[in-house]
């Protein structure tokens, strides 16, 4: 066990819960370390069921292709728990983590407090004493008691789309959902909102409305297309005919636009050609991510693709499988779905979005997950959707099952925990 992984362990046995929705336990420990969250770079708050990540992505890019430096706060890590903070634009150095880690561990002295929590206070601290000219931060889960919510005036927040997810923390409707994400609009701050089911909308629109807050909504104030391959973005000052995102899928001209958006919005130095160079590298990784070379990649024969996406919930598997329709008509391909999820997921309801492309399902369970399906609840929710379905052993037999299929397009999705396996296994942890 490394010295990360082993002061991450103490820390996550001070709270008897994972999760524990509530600011009362950091805010004293915040307190006592000077109160990093109020001596941060200009911060854009970004909540949402999905495209957080691939949103924030975005704006590191433009931001970086405009030559400033950017923090940014991600979660859940896929190999390294490093991936999670970025300080100035790099990774953070396990010296520098471990040594913040064991402070704020120190001056918590026992005091019960989440795992999620006390690392969060630890970026801030790190986010803090690091110049950097602007932060990305990422909420883990909801708005109102998320860790990340105290930031009293970021600079803008972002909603992305908002869908089930978390029903047992955040409510079992859209309505409750969205009332949650609203918790991170704050008075006197701009905020971008994306494209959301009609119940959401109603509730971001009150919410925005209480706080005196015109938002610029997806959809109606801002467009992004796909025209002949390259992404159109329109908004009142004008249009930007500009290169397709390097990340891949349909919903990827949504996300790309919806950072466009915001950075226009929130007045980032960003030009029309930083945002060029930013959709040409941006990068992120487990979304829709080719496996090219490595360890697993080896096993399966040259005429197979290898895909890697962490999506998990309904909404994110509709999305996959728009992508895999568009790549079918570029190139028509059995579809191979090697698949594992935690068990807060419904695997049925992940599924039914490929139906239509009728794919051979490999399930597994999770290595090193307690709370993950087993393999054979997978297979028995495939199954009742009338696909064929096997168990496999590991990531390894079931590259080795993918192989047999003719020139198949093999996707592994479910579950972030998964795809951090996968690319640990692999030999391509993220950098």
């Amino acid at each position: 066990m490394s010295r990360t992984d082993a002061i991450l362990k103490r820390l996550s046995g001070l709270h008897p819960k994972l999760i524990d929705l509530s600011l009362d336990r950091m805010l004293p420990l915040l307190d006592k370390l000077g109160n990093p969250q109020d001596r941060l770079p200009p911060t854009i708050h970004v909540a949402g069921t999905n495209a957080k990540g691939s949103t924030i992505a975005y704006l590191r890019a433009f931001l970086e292709a405009a030559g400033k430096k950017v923090h940014v706060y991600n979660s859940p890590h896929l190999v390294r728990f490093n991936e999670r903070i970025r300080l100035a634009s790099k990774l953070v150095e396990t010296r520098l983590l471990n040594a913040a880690l064991e402070e704020v561990e120190r001056i918590n002295g026992g005091a019960g407090i989440t795992f999620f929590e006390v690392t969060t206070v630890t970026a801030f601290k790190l986010f803090a004493e690091t110049p950097a000219d602007f932060l990305l931060l990422e909420t883990g889960m909801g708005g109102t008691y998320d860790t990340t919510n105290v930031v009293k005036q970021p600079l803008g927040t972002i909603i992305t789309p908002v869908d089930f997810d978390h029903q047992g923390f955040l409510g079992n409707t859209i309505a409750e959902i969205a009332s949650n994400k609203a918790g991170i609009l704050k008075r006197g701050s701009k905020s971008v909102i994306g494209i959301q089911r009609d119940e959401g909308r109603k509730v971001l629109e009150r919410a925005a409305h209480r706080l005196g807050i015109t938002p610029l909504w997806q959809g109606e104030d801002f467009h992004g297309t796909q025209q002949d391959g390259r992404l159109v973005y329109t908004d009142e000052a004008g249009m930007l005919d500009l290169p397709p995102p390097a990340l891949l899928g349909p919903h990827q001209f949504d996300n790309a636009a919806l950072a466009i958006a915001a950075a226009r919005h929130f007045e980032l130095p960003v030009t029309d050609r930083d945002f060029a160079e930013g959709l040409r590298k941006v990068t992120w990784p487990a979304r829709m991510q080719p496996v090219r070379s490595g360890k697993l990649r080896d096993l399966l024969p040259a005429g197979h693709e290898l895909w890697l996406d962490g999506g998990h919930n309904p909404h994110g598997a509709m999305a996959l499988a728009r992508t895999i329709a568009e790549f079918d008509r570029s190139r028509p391909a059995p579809l191979v779905l090697i698949m594992g999820m935690m068990n807060t997921r419904d695997p049925g309801e992940f599924l039914e979005a490929f139906k239509d492309f009728q794919p051979r399902v490999m399930a597994l369970t999770i290595p090193g997950e307690p709370n993950a399906h087993p393999a054979g609840h997978i297979v028995n929710r495939a199954e009742s959707l009338r696909l064929l379905a096997r168990p496999k052993r590991s990531i390894v037999s079931a590259l080795k099952a993918a192989a047999e299929v003719p020139n198949a397009r093999v996707l592994i999705c479910g579950s972030l925990y998964l795809a951090g396996d996968v690319l640990a296994k692999n030999g391509t942890p993220p950098d």
